[in-house]
């Protein structure tokens, strides 16, 4: 898949980030953050179970179940949300996988070698925010309003 922020991707960045607001050891329902996030309760759903199975939330069942952060809000970046939602992060095809280039040059490819500084520019953005970093931009936000 070519990088593209999906639906899905900016859906899961405001799930983890309700997440990560809350406080430590308590839990959210699906449908809670569906309703404070205004997304549906399917679609919630798909995109938590994503994050479970990655690792960065937990699912726990029961009365007391729901869902919270499973790695700590600095340890979980951009480019991972991205990364887990849709897949890996290339702004071209053949940056994906080199047997995609129509020329079979992508080692010798300048085009080539002009995306890849471009795409690893933009994965680094992506590793360096944080969702610590984006709470804390929120709040900041809030509180100027």
């Amino acid at each position: 898949m070519l990088m593209r922020i999906t639906q899905e991707a900016d859906n899961a960045f405001r799930v983890i980030l309700h997440l990560a607001g809350i406080p430590e050891g308590e839990r959210c329902t699906a449908r809670s953050i569906s309703e404070v996030m205004n997304i549906s309760v399917q679609f919630t759903l798909k995109t938590l179970n994503k994050l479970t199975k990655s690792g960065i939330t937990c699912a726990y069942r029961g009365v007391n179940g729901g869902y919270a952060l499973n790695k700590a809000a600095s340890d979980i970046t951009m480019r991972e949300i991205i990364e887990v939602v849709d897949g890996p992060i290339a702004i071209n095809r053949c940056l994906l996988e080199k047997r995609n280039c129509n020329r079979n040059h992508a080692d010798k490819c300048v085009v080539n070698t002009a995306l890849a500084g471009v795409q690893k520019v933009l994965t680094d953005a992506l590793e360096a925010i944080t969702i610590e970093k984006l709470l804390f931009d929120k709040q900041k936000m809030e509180q100027a309003s």
